[in-house]
């Protein structure tokens, strides 16, 4: 629907038909289109009693397309009732029968007009011609001004609609971040305040990033992997066997990426390679490649996998979100669940 906003707001001949900017032009447009074409028909009678049936004609109709346009479409059709809609119409058809009788025989009285009813039906039934050309000329540029008007509010709706989920995922993960690191630094103070020490110092930096730059609604590419790797760097400073890689391929370098992307991923690989007794790793590989950005984490498996506490997953459940509200079918998520390794592949169209 944006796509289509955008069109419109870039065509000159739409945004003349719809902004009311425009509104005297598009009306002086019409009435000098509608006297050249009422003026310059063929087969029209010359003479003064002519030109008054011709100003009559032209009276009558404007009255009824602007009677249409801004009494029956919105008040009638807009709102759904065809019914009086459609008997307004033939109501207003009528009048026009009548108007034109009264208008013949008010000229009889002043010229010298020809009895000819086959020609009198022939103009009445042109008047009508034209007349429903009017009414659904009108009630089109009418309807469609109104499908614009109602596009761009929903399309504003869906943007703020997007802004405050984005913003209550974000407040979701977060804590969920800091309790797990709060908590890691709690175990290490009973048993390594010296690497508590580091741990908290760590931490600091993370949560700076976290309450100043993921406040943000785009950062750069290389600061979340900086913070990727400060993250993976504080857990290896908590576990002796664990060890990372961070691998960056392609330009990366001025990449604006949403803030969070991808800690919740490197965060979840950590929590469920925990190993006291095996080597454990986490590996991280970003590449990009024209307009894709490429993102896998694989995470070691322990033999013995980790017992679960509570419901879980509302850190993946949310980034999965996330992506579905920024990336609508420009990303792909995969996930491989093997013997002695758990791999997330994400596919990111920039």
């Amino acid at each position: 629907m944006s796509e289509q906003i955008k069109t419109v707001n870039d065509n000159f001949v739409l945004q003349l038909l719809i902004n009311p900017r425009y509104r005297i032009y598009r009306h002086l447009l019409f009435i000098l289109f509608f006297i050249s074409v009422l003026y310059n028909g063929k087969g029209m009678e010359v003479g003064p009693a002519a030109t008054y049936r011709k100003i009559i004609f032209f009276f009558a109709l404007l009255s009824l397309f602007y009677l249409n346009m801004y009494q029956l479409v919105p008040k009638l059709l807009l709102k759904n009732r065809y019914t009086q809609y459609a008997l307004s119409i033939l109501t207003l058809v009528l009048i026009a029968f009548l108007f034109f009788l009264g208008g013949k025989y008010l000229l009889q009285s002043y010229f010298t007009l020809p009895n000819n009813k086959r020609s009198d039906v022939l103009v009445f039934f042109n008047f009508v011609f034209i007349f429903c050309i009017l009414i659904a000329a009108s009630a089109a540029v009418k309807i469609f001004q109104r499908w614009i008007i109602d596009s761009q509010r929903i399309n504003e709706l869906e943007k703020i609609t997007i802004q405050s989920e984005l913003e209550q995922l974000k407040n979701q993960i977060n804590p969920h971040f800091l309790f797990n690191m709060l908590n890691n630094a709690n175990v290490l103070a009973q048993k390594d305040p010296e690497k508590a020490s580091q741990v908290l110092t760590k931490l600091s930096d993370l949560l700076r990033y976290q309450l100043y730059d993921s406040t943000r609604s785009k950062v750069l590419l290389t600061a979340d992997i900086h913070f990727l790797t400060d993250f993976l760097n504080l857990e290896k400073i908590r576990r002796d066997n664990f060890e990372y890689i961070v691998s960056k391929e392609g330009e990366i370098s001025g990449l604006q990426i949403p803030p969070l992307l991808f800690i919740t991923f490197v965060e979840n690989a950590v929590k469920h390679n925990m190993d006291a007794e095996n080597p454990s790793y986490v590996h991280v590989y970003f590449e990009v490649n024209g307009d894709k950005l490429y993102f896998r984490c694989i995470n070691s498996k322990p033999p013995q996998p980790p017992v679960k506490k509570g419901a879980g997953g509302l850190g993946l459940s949310n980034v999965r979100r996330t992506l579905e509200l920024l990336y609508p079918d420009r990303h792909q998520l995969s996930v491989e669940d093997k013997t002695d390794n758990y791999s997330v592949n994400l596919t990111i169209g920039l």
